[in-house]
């Protein structure tokens, strides 16, 4: 997975933005796409204020996806419904055909508008499974309403993985790039009937500072090197 987007990546400065997501579960970096600037700026802005530390990962569903950023789930009682919170506002959906929902991404989370506006808060990181030809002509057939799955993206899903019938449909915004363990940690958390975690699961999201950035992307690049001469 990393291989194929390293070489974009680091070609040169890649002035992206990141985000740490800590939890008792492992911890995820998340480079934030420069083409959902809505999205990553109100990221940004909650992160920096501090908005998500402390609320949980209510919604858990395997080979799927595991969803935050509720405010009401901080303190929340046990057993408690979640999902309904978030700021007096949405943001406009901003779909590209080059982001997709593979595995690793940062997705918004909505509901049922029209529109197809995301929630002002709630996001998701996307686990989900990996798929057969067969099983994808279906998805693009049934889910997706004829649109064709790009080659490309058709390789990542046949291989890594991803949920690809939300395409288009919720935007994508970010994508990890060191801590995939922890989505299939959290993912793997036993659960209620409302698929929150019976353990609270609570995050700490932090804005990343440049001299972290420049570590973490020098990390990242020694591993695509060295992953690269494993395959040869």
């Amino acid at each position: 997975m990393r291989i194929d987007i390293f070489d974009k990546l680091f070609g040169g400065s890649t002035k992206s933005q990141y985000v740490s997501i800590k939890t008792d579960k492992g911890e995820a970096f998340i480079r934030l796409y420069n083409e959902t600037p809505l999205h990553r700026d109100n990221f940004i802005k909650l992160a920096k204020s501090g908005y998500f530390n402390n609320t949980l990962f209510h919604r858990v569903i395997p080979s799927f996806m595991i969803q935050g950023g509720d405010p009401d789930s901080k303190n929340a009682a046990p057993g408690k419904m979640l999902g309904d919170g978030g700021p007096a506002y949405t943001i406009p959906a901003e779909f590209n055909d080059s982001l997709f929902h593979k595995k690793g991404t940062l997705a918004a989370a909505r509901d049922d508008n029209p529109a197809k506006a995301s929630s002002g808060s709630q996001f998701y990181l996307v686990q989900g499974k990996t798929y057969t030809d067969e099983e994808l002509d279906r998805v693009e057939k049934v889910r997706l309403k004829g649109r064709k799955i790009p080659v490309q993206q058709r390789a990542f899903y046949k291989t890594v993985g991803g949920t690809p019938f939300l395409d288009q449909n919720y935007t994508v915004f970010g994508e990890i790039v060191k801590g995939f363990e922890m989505v299939d940690a959290i993912a793997g958390a036993a659960r209620d009937q409302n698929d929150r975690p019976l353990e609270n699961i609570s995050m700490q999201v932090t804005v990343m500072k440049k001299k972290d950035i420049k570590k973490l992307e020098k990390q990242l690049k020694q591993d695509a090197f060295r992953n690269k001469l494993i395959m040869k």
